[in-house]
């Protein structure tokens, strides 16, 4: 058995803590039985109190709730001690299987065991149209959609962790997948849009809210709601000209919350909307948002806010949107965000520098329901079990802790089998810090090599020396991976990570060369990189694709990962067409290639890290 193998009896042990055991039995060293090491377990009045006391022989663990009792056993696991607290009555995530990898079963299985021994006791699948509607064939076509069986199996699956499965669905916006399709057009207001008093939407939304209702055994549903900036103005205005933005989202609200209700479900939405239509702007977090006291007054009663922020750093601005709030006569639910969007690893530093006062800030405000959100915007390209080890470091914060990397180390590698400290190093390929490098990896590696938008936006902002140092940044990470890529373990894939650096490093360096032997026309530079520097990075992104695939495949249903495959193929198509345009050059086919001698002489205000591939990739049209 391994270090901290543990047994337990069916006699010292509450019966509520059988399915939980049972299930974590298969895959963890704990077991039914009267061998070695025992557990047990004892119920304690106070809800979020979790006291672990381990000796020689064996371990208490006195508990608060089921969470508090599978955190407490993925703390003997990892041989640790001690008193903890969860302020907080819902600890959990949501994992965004919507904006290209739709994670499979068994997959999911995994992180469902993995967040419950962390403490973690709720889980929403942000799903967009990736579920099966009957008699819906496009609703989800080509997306790898959960059928109902699935999110069943799923379901019951979490009930034996303690861990309630929650719908995270939309019933307005980001439904741009479903509306492309000519079955929808009736229901469609704008590109992402759904046609707010159209009969036939809410008989859409109806069998939206009936499907989940019968898939899940949560009575909670979140119906989503953000985002829709352009609510009104496309076909809505056509038919019924100009209204309040307010005044439509709060009617559409109010019908959708009426089919909640016949289904017996208790709906929340993400409340951006409400801040956003109070400014002209649209900005969710402008201090001088106003909105009216007749809109306050017509929020359905029976629908809660969730209020989300992964973006500021001071604990006061969190004080004040939670304030804000309750000013709607609603208590929010809290979403911060663990970062995976737009990025290739999790990005720990901007995950810690956000949760660290946002936690602080709900703790203050006394509020009861925290979670954090994965998204996946730009195309899911991130390695999300890199993510494991920022939710395994926030569940830590939450429960009371101060995130000790040592403790925070112990834990992960008892739960999620990974070397904590490798896929530190594995983050440094992004980093959000202010006044740091910036580093962007997505950003450096989608960017076309000879446009080099999003490079050129870069050194505009941070200097011409900005490349050099980002070459000596990336090289740095290649040589501390590469001890540590080869490991085997079940945490994230370091492999990846190692492919994933090593192309950024080499692209980079490539580019510094080209632009130095292009502007003074250095003819045995531009020979090397015309016969053998281009294919080299072309050999690197080729070991950078089989590495997406293995690690893409391992985790998610096969749909989506064509969208990747699509880009890293371009990427090769225009490193090929590099190696051509500097042939020509050097046989005197051509004078010149434009594209390097573009100049960028001002930037327009705009963050250059904003955007996606479609902004970094391309020139001439931009696909977001």
């Amino acid at each position: 058995m391994e270090k901290h193998s543990w047994f337990w009896g069916r006699a010292e042990t509450p019966a509520e803590l059988y399915p939980l055991l049972e299930t974590l039995s298969e895959n963890y060293p704990v077991r039914e039985g009267r061998g070695g090491r025992r557990l047990t377990w004892v119920r304690t009045a106070e809800p979020g109190a979790l006291n672990v006391t381990l000796t020689a022989d064996g371990g208490v663990i006195e508990y608060g709730s089921p969470a508090g009792a599978a955190r407490g056993l993925g703390l003997a696991l990892a041989g640790r001690s001690g008193r903890e607290k969860l302020e907080f009555k819902t600890l959990g995530i949501m994992l965004d299987v919507s904006r290209n990898a739709v994670m499979t079963v068994d997959h999911f299985k995994a992180w469902l065991r993995q967040l419950a021994l962390m403490g973690y006791n709720l889980a929403m699948l942000y799903t967009e149209d990736t579920y099966q509607l009957p008699d819906e064939p496009y609703f989800g076509y080509m997306r790898g959609p959960y059928t109902m069986a699935e999110l069943k199996e799923i379901d019951a699956y979490a009930r034996r962790l303690g861990i309630e499965l929650v719908a995270c669905i939309q019933t307005l916006g980001h439904l741009e997948q479903m509306l492309q399709w000519n079955a929808y057009a009736k229901v469609k207001d704008t590109a992402n849009v759904l046609l707010v008093d159209e009969p036939g939407t809410y008989r859409l939304v109806d069998k939206m809210l009936a499907f989940w209702s019968e898939a899940l055994t949560s009575r909670r549903i979140h119906i989503g709601m953000d985002e829709t900036h352009d609510l009104g103005r496309g076909r809505f205005m056509d038919q019924y000209g100009y209204q309040r933005g307010f005044d439509i989202f709060n009617r559409h609200l109010g019908q959708v919350t009426a089919l909640c209700e016949r289904h017996g479900l208790n709906p929340m939405i993400w409340s951006d909307m409400y801040f956003r239509m109070g400014n002209p702007n649209l900005d969710y977090y402008d201090r001088k948002s106003t909105i009216p006291d007749d809109v306050k007054a017509k929020i359905p009663a029976g629908v809660d806010l969730v209020y989300w922020d992964y973006y500021h750093r001071d604990e006061e601005f969190y004080l004040e949107w939670i304030k804000r709030h309750r000013e709607l006569n609603k208590e929010p639910l809290m979403a911060s965000g663990i970062w995976t969007w737009s990025k290739f690893w999790c990005d720990y530093e901007q995950s810690q520098a956000t949760v660290i006062p946002c936690l602080a800030a709900c703790r203050k405000c006394k509020l009861s329901e925290v979670l954090f959100t994965l998204w996946g915007d730009d195309g899911a390209y991130c390695e999300f079990d890199s993510a494991l080890a920022g939710l395994c470091w926030a569940a830590e914060l939450a429960y009371g802790n101060d995130g000790d990397d040592e403790a925070t180390a112990a834990s992960y590698r008892a739960v999620c089998g990974g070397d904590y400290r490798a896929v530190q190093v594995a983050g440094r390929l992004d980093s959000s810090a202010p006044d740091s490098l910036n580093t962007n990896c997505a950003g450096l590696l989608w960017d076309d090599p000879l446009m080099a938008k999003f490079l050129r936006e870069q050194e505009k902002k941070y200097g011409a020396d900005y490349l050099a140092k980002l070459i000596e940044y990336y090289q740095t990470v290649v040589d501390d991976l590469k001890p540590v890529a080869g490991k085997k373990a079940d945490g994230a894939d370091l492999n990846f990570a190692l492919r994933t650096a090593v192309l950024t490093a080499n692209k980079l360096k490539l580019r510094r060369k080209l632009v130095h032997a292009y502007a003074v026309r250095d003819r045995k530079a531009l020979e090397e990189l015309a016969a053998r520097d281009v294919a080299g990075v072309i050999g690197d992104l080729r070991r950078f694709a089989e590495a997406f695939r293995t690690q893409w495949l391992r985790r998610n249903k096969p749909f989506g990962l064509d969208v990747i495959q699509v880009r890293i193929g371009g990427q090769i198509a225009r490193w090929e067409e590099l190696g051509v345009r500097l042939e020509e050059l050097l046989s005197g086919k051509v004078t010149s290639i434009p594209e390097l001698e573009v100049r960028l002489d001002g930037m327009d205000g705009q963050d250059p890290n904003w955007g996606g591939w479609g902004k970094w990739a391309l020139s001439s049209r931009s696909i977001w």
